[in-house]
């Protein structure tokens, strides 16, 4: 499974006075397997490209291929793209709606048409993945759960068609500190056992460092900036022209940096920054 954007531009209300560029040429690849980490400001460009690796928007001109399958061309059945790329919107637990949690989850594979034993065992699948035991929850309502649990159940829901890609755009918004733990946590742990593509958007520079292979930086409609977490975040200067930041622990070692020129360090996670200043003190002087 793969994905490659070539060329991609979007534009809101072409031709009307409100006309506004979303996305311009926008390009790149995503191998298999990998998680891709999407930042930028708002109105960056992002949440319009997200929809458009799963066939929601029509781009006003360029492709988008999914696993080598051109899904713009309007010759693709965008139900079987669907199927391979599922894509999670923030606040996902806005749209639960049934009666149990068993059935929200198995919402999704019902429409595919597979029968109930398959449906069962798809949705209790799904259930496990997000954390929860599918025996204890099964026949609650959704609306009993507390957040972190409604939002795991709409993510259930999702990878209950056992999607190719996966995309979640802001996972951990709005969630207490030990709710953003574990989510993060859960979508670790979807990834390692589904080997599938992850795609997700956060403002959270810590989150997008510790999850992504790599990292792409939106500004207006553009991809500015492709690379590995340690390469995107090494170009403080320029993401802080954008109005970004850099992980914390990457604040904090650059600035024992300019006191210690000695000290060497490319942490971006904070038990990495806490080896490396350990490392640094303990080979000082007293």
């Amino acid at each position: 499974m793969s994905i490659s954007v070539k060329n991609l531009n979007y534009i809101y209300n072409p031709g009307m006075p409100g006309e506004t560029v979303a996305l311009s040429d926008v390009t790149f690849d995503v191998a298999d397997g990998t998680v891709l980490g999407i930042i930028g400001h708002t109105g960056s460009g992002k949440s319009t490209l997200l929809q458009h690796l799963n066939g929601l928007i029509k781009p006003t001109s360029g492709e988008v291929l999914i696993d080598g399958e051109c899904i713009t061309d309007g010759k693709v059945k965008m139900t079987d793209i669907r199927r391979k790329v599922g894509l999670v919107f923030q606040y996902p637990e806005y749209q639960l709606f049934e009666e149990t949690v068993s059935k929200d989850v198995a919402f999704g594979p019902k429409n595919l048409g597979l029968d109930e034993k398959e449906q069962e065992a798809r949705v209790r699948k799904a259930i496990g993945l997000v954390g929860l035991d599918y025996d204890e929850i099964k026949d609650l309502s959704p609306f009993e759960l507390s957040g972190g649990m409604k939002r795991r159940v709409a993510i259930a829901g999702v990878i209950a068609m056992d999607p190719k890609i996966l995309i979640l755009d802001e996972p951990t918004a709005g969630l207490d500190p030990s709710a953003h733990r574990d989510i993060l946590a859960m979508v670790r742990r979807i990834h390692e056992e589904m080997g599938i593509i992850l795609i997700f958007v956060s403002h959270n520079m810590a989150d997008i460092a510790e999850m992504s292979d790599k990292v792409m930086v939106m500004s207006g409609g553009r991809n500015v900036l492709e690379g590995t977490p340690a390469e995107v975040f090494s170009k403080g200067d320029v993401l802080s022209e954008m109005g970004l930041g850099v992980p914390p622990a990457k604040e904090i070692v650059d600035i024992i940096k300019k006191k210690e020129p000695r000290f060497v360090s490319g942490a971006l996670s904070v038990d990495e920054a806490a080896r490396d200043i350990k490392s640094y003190m303990g080979g000082q002087e007293v």
